[in-house]
């Protein structure tokens, strides 16, 4: 049988097709670095004119990328990604072992295992959303528990890069995951934030330890009605040996409201911990007989801090080594402001944002203090890197650049400039992107109260409207949400039709919630 073989490199095993949600996934060969790996194929979707979605593919390189960048044994390391036909393509590290789907179908799942492979997870995810990537598809068989005992969280970043980004919030309102496992802001209006991943987990946590996912519905549709309605069933009346505590704590991570959830994946990692401490055997998916290496690197590193957490040395005086001498910074030129800006150009043209956001970042700070914050040339650096920022995924990092330029605008053009207005969105933009749906709220509201006394736009004022309602409904604020659509829904059809897809979405958004009255 013929192996396909893509750019020359990657040699497919034609036995080792896998069907998927977004695409396939192929095991294979590097030729060139003679080492196993994996390949996922993803779908380009087509516009209506037929032609393949660009932007799709742009958000695909660029989560890779952000993917690539999470330095975590629970992640399979990135190696390569890129197009193949109309196929975009994702090298990862070949992983050995168990999807936890196997183990479901396999066996009943210790209480020590599963509270073990979400803790595991947790490490991940804080990780993964301190570097304000969300996964918005948790779920069993995205979860390989290896030989060796450890767990791989497979699939990061090929939802987040399907999924509308905050660069223009008009597309969120677009489900996507996997209906069993998604978490009600998701289902219901497309918002997700580290909050999402906890409830999803939550789901898979209860379900490695009842054997079943109680919000399973017949369909699709109806798995998502059942995590936006359907109150979570205590996991004690379902597996007796399951301890109270950690019933307690998935049904906080099954709260329908993310601000009802735990406030971060460090927080469950810490009360996984209880539950987890003596592991028992898992013949067949672990091996604790032989002394892996990776176990052994794990024992050592485990054991940094234990005198600290013990309280032992508290009083002890503790040595640290001289701080290295710091060489003195080259003189600031304003030609340099031209040079990073040239050198940012050709890295963004090849989608190099994070290295394009340090070169900028590199000139910034020393042209501000020569030439002053509101100089104009050090105005349009800063804007430059505030939107690279973005571009690259570092939304905390954008953020407050965002804030420093909307307040310095105000001063040099007045409060109703475009560019004050666009960078208050861009601000608040962040604060969604990272989970911190209260402050983009707020900052959302002031803005559009500004927004309307300006007589901005009305199409512009309508979307920011919109972006409020998901966002409210993201933040399980139902009541509020549903005031502001019915308020929404016929200046959207005034403005645009009834068959509008704005307007049908609406709608629908609009039933489910009288579905729940």
């Amino acid at each position: 049988m013929s192996r396909r073989t893509i750019d020359d490199r990657y040699e497919l095993d034609p036995l080792s097709w896998r069907g998927g949600g977004m695409g396939e996934v192929w095991f294979g060969y590097d030729k060139r670095l003679d080492r196993p790996i994996a390949i996922k194929f993803i779908r380009i979707d087509r516009l209506p004119d037929g032609k393949p979605d660009k932007e799709l593919t742009q958000r695909f390189v660029r989560e890779s990328r952000i993917t690539a960048r999470l330095e975590h044994p629970g992640v399979p390391a990135v190696y390569d990604c890129g197009t193949h036909g109309e196929e975009l393509y994702l090298v990862m590290q070949l992983i050995n072992g168990y999807s936890v789907t196997t183990l479901l179908d396999e066996t009943e799942i210790p209480v020590a295992w599963a509270a073990a492979i979400a803790a595991q997870v947790c490490s991940v995810l804080a990780v993964a959303h301190a570097s304000s990537l969300v996964h918005r598809d948790l779920k069993p068989s995205n979860l390989m528990l290896s030989p060796d005992g450890t767990v791989k969280v497979l699939d990061f970043g090929i939802a987040a890069a399907l999924s509308p980004t905050a660069t223009r919030l008009t597309r969120t309102g677009v489900a996507v995951g996997t209906p069993e496992y998604m978490a009600p802001e998701q289902a219901m209006a497309g918002v997700t934030s580290p909050q999402s991943d906890l409830y999803s987990l939550g789901v898979v946590l209860d379900e490695m330890l009842s054997g079943e996912n109680q919000f399973c519905g017949a369909t699709p549709l109806a798995s998502m009605h059942n995590h936006m309605g359907r109150p979570p069933q205590p996991l004690r009346h379902r597996r007796r040996d399951v301890p109270e505590g950690l019933e307690r704590l998935v049904l906080w991570l099954l709260e329908k409201s993310p601000d009802n959830r735990p406030t971060s994946a460090v927080v469950v990692y810490e009360r996984l911990l209880d539950f987890c401490r003596h592991l028992p055997s898992f013949t067949g998916y672990v091996d604790a007989a032989t002394p892996h290496p990776v176990r052994m690197y794990a024992g050592v590193v485990g054991r940094i801090g234990e005198r600290l957490r013990a309280g032992i040395g508290a009083g002890e005086p503790v040595c640290s080594a001289p701080a290295p001498s710091v060489a003195s910074p080259e003189p600031f030129r304003p030609s340099d402001m031209a040079v990073a800006r040239k050198d940012a150009q050709a890295l963004k043209a090849e989608s190099r944002f994070t290295q394009a956001a340090e070169v900028l970042a590199g000139v910034a700070g020393p042209a501000a203090r020569s030439l002053g914050e509101a100089n104009s040339d050090v105005i349009s650096l800063r804007i430059e890197l505030a939107d690279v920022l973005f571009l690259a995924g570092d939304y905390r990092r954008a953020a407050p650049e965002f804030g420093r330029l909307a307040a310095d605008l105000t001063e040099r053009d007045g409060p109703d400039s475009d560019l004050v207005l666009r960078f208050r969105l861009m601000e608040a933009n962040c604060h969604a992107a990272i989970g911190e749906t209260t402050a983009a709220l707020a900052e959302l509201g002031r803005l559009l109260e500004d927004e309307k006394r300006f007589g901005v736009d009305e199409d512009r004022v309508l979307e920011l409207r919109r972006q409020i309602a998901l966002l409210e409904l993201g933040a399980g604020d139902r009541i509020r949400a549903k005031k502001t659509l019915t308020d929404l829904l016929p200046d959207l059809e005034r403005r645009y039709g009834s068959g509008h897809p704005s307007v049908i979405k609406i709608i629908e958004i609009l039933d489910s919630l009288d579905g729940e009255s």
